[in-house]
C-alpha cells in the first residue's frame, strides 16, 4: 500500500482540527489517516505554528542530506585506505 505524504499545511490543519474539539475518529475518517498517525503528529508537531513546522521539515531534510554526504565520504576514505594499503 502506497504511503501518503502530507504537506505541512495539511498536518497543521489536522492538528488544529483536533484542538478545536472535533473527535479523533471523525478527523481520521475525513483525512484517511490512522489514529496512530495523529498521535505521532501530535507528539512530534504539537504546539507548533505552521512556520515552525516548515522550518523543522527543512532541517530534517538538510540533516538527512548531510548524513548521506558523511556516509559517502566515509566510504571514499575507506576505499582510499584500502588502495594505499595495497601499495
Amino acid at each position: 500500500m502506497k504511503r501518503k505524504r502530507f504537506t505541512e499545511p495539511q498536518i497543521h490543519g489536522v492538528l488544529k482540527e483536533m484542538e478545536s474539539g472535533v473527535t479523533m475518529t471523525d478527523v481520521c475518517r475525513k483525512h484517511g489517516i490512522s489514529e496512530q498517525t495523529v498521535y505521532r503528529w501530535r507528539a512530534k508537531y504539537g504546539g507548533m505554528e505552521l512556520s515552525d513546522l516548515r522550518h523543522m521539515k527543512e532541517l530534517e531534510h538538510e540533516n538527512s542530506e548531510l548524513k548521506r554526504l558523511v556516509a559517502n565520504q566515509a566510504l571514499e576514505i575507506q576505499a582510499t585506505r584500502a588502495v594505499l594499503k595495497k601499495l
